[in-house]
């Protein structure tokens, strides 16, 4: 794995990492759940729903990884390029430009 100068030259690498549609759509679940303990934080004024956050993320991404497209999460070598990356996708695939 090579290193990326810029968000633009990982994210092609980042979607490569992604071909399977089931991973793809684990990806999109964590993220709404993320999105929905944000929301319950939020709206509840208790803090501790944010926990939730990076288990529900994570935990769906990485059994989209591990299970299904049979590879290493890009997040244990590129953490911020890789979060960046959840969302842009996950926008990408709420938009229709990516098949869900």
């Amino acid at each position: 794995m090579s290193e990326f100068t810029s968000f633009r030259a990982f994210y092609p690498y980042y979607l490569s990492e992604h071909r399977n549609r089931t991973c793809r759509r684990l990806h999109f679940i964590g993220s709404l759940c993320v999105l929905g303990f944000l929301a319950l934080a939020l709206i509840s004024g208790n803090a501790w729903w944010l926990l939730g956050m990076p288990l529900a993320g994570y935990g769906f991404a990485w059994v989209g990884h591990f299970v299904f497209e049979h590879n290493r999460p890009a997040t244990f070598h590129h953490p911020w390029y890789s979060l960046a990356g959840d969302w842009v996708m996950f926008w990408q695939l709420l938009t229709g430009r990516i098949r869900l």
